[in-house]
């Protein structure tokens, strides 16, 4: 049987992370479980002195609007899961983050969206979900949202007509 107790769902902010956050949310309250919202930053570029704002300062700025988007999805997965939710903000390569983040917290489960995109975007931006699966020290739960894959084949199939 299924003991999924430790849910880890890394969140990016885009809609399949919404979509897969509402799944990991759903899972909590099914098992009773713990989630956790994973979100990763990259690390605060290096020597840029072309800006007006300090790198130091530009990466404060960004954490503090993450924090606060990342405090809403944690409201709303709460108030879907009808239990508390913790959530994590860590910086680096995101695929790394989220399997070491599983590990050490001993998940049973980790909730990853996926935008779905094959071909050449995929080769280019790769896959953080692909990775999270190769790496993971557990089940992985890839979500996508049917309705933004259409969107993204409506609008490449469109271009192709300009």
């Amino acid at each position: 049987m299924i003991d999924w107790r430790r849910i880890c769902c890394a969140v990016d902010f885009a809609e399949p992370s919404r979509v897969a956050m509402e799944a990991a949310a759903d899972i909590a309250r099914r098992f009773e479980a713990e989630l956790t919202l994973v979100h990763v930053t990259a690390p605060p570029p290096s020597g840029a002195s072309d800006v007006l704002v300090s790198s130091r300062e530009l990466a404060r700025m960004q954490a503090d609007e993450e924090g606060e988007t990342l405090a809403r999805w944690r409201a709303d997965a709460e108030a879907r899961a009808g239990r508390p939710v913790r959530s994590r903000v860590l910086s680096g390569a995101a695929p790394e983050q989220i399997v070491r983040h599983a590990h050490e917290q001993r998940c049973d489960l980790i909730v990853v969206g996926t935008h779905g995109r094959t071909g050449i975007p995929h080769l280019v931006l790769g896959s953080v979900a692909e990775r999270v699966v190769r790496q993971s020290p557990c089940p992985v739960l890839v979500v996508h949202d049917r309705g933004v894959l259409e969107k993204e084949e409506a609008a490449e199939e469109a271009a192709q007509y300009r």
